[in-house]
């Protein structure tokens, strides 16, 4: 399965949209306005919350994000690597690595050593696009993995300027 996540151009709060390949909107990912750790939640359509996504408050020596499910248990750690491209994942009875830089065209998401999704970033002038290919039943925790990978990427650019 294909979805595609488009960050609104315009807005306060960080609002993406996840659609499949026809336009048709599948989930929502709402933010939150001037949130320090860049809050993102994504969302049924209905808006139900499945996963909240933040950027950890302070870091020694790498950036990372966490992933907590609908009853606020923390599920995920995401951490960028200091001396490879890509990121490690942290999940109770699984590993999940993501392979490859974020600014590079395509990365790979591992789960213990196999690939079960590809990230393609789509580069556009004005907002940020990226095409997730993965199965149906882990779609929205993979959807999750890309907008903390999103955060991680926006809080490192943040730093620089």
């Amino acid at each position: 399965m294909k979805v595609y996540i488009k960050n609104k151009l315009f807005s306060i709060t960080g609002k993406s949209t996840v659609t499949d390949a026809s336009g048709k909107s599948l989930f929502d990912v709402k933010g939150r306005a001037f949130s320090p750790t860049k809050v993102k939640r994504v969302c049924t359509l209905d808006g139900k919350t499945l996963y909240k996504v933040r950027n950890k408050w302070f870091r020694f020596l790498f950036h990372s994000a966490l992933i907590y499910d609908a009853d606020k248990n923390r599920i995920a750690k995401i951490k960028d690597r200091i001396f490879s491209p890509g990121y490690d994942i942290e999940v109770e009875g699984a590993t999940y690595s993501i392979n490859g830089k974020w600014f590079s065209m395509q990365s790979e998401i591992l789960k213990n050593g196999v690939t079960v999704g590809i990230v393609r970033r789509q580069f556009t002038v004005i907002r940020d696009a990226f095409e997730l290919e993965a199965g149906e039943e882990e779609m929205p925790f993979m959807i999750a993995f890309v907008i903390a990978m999103d955060n991680i990427c926006d809080r490192k650019s943040a730093q620089r300027t």
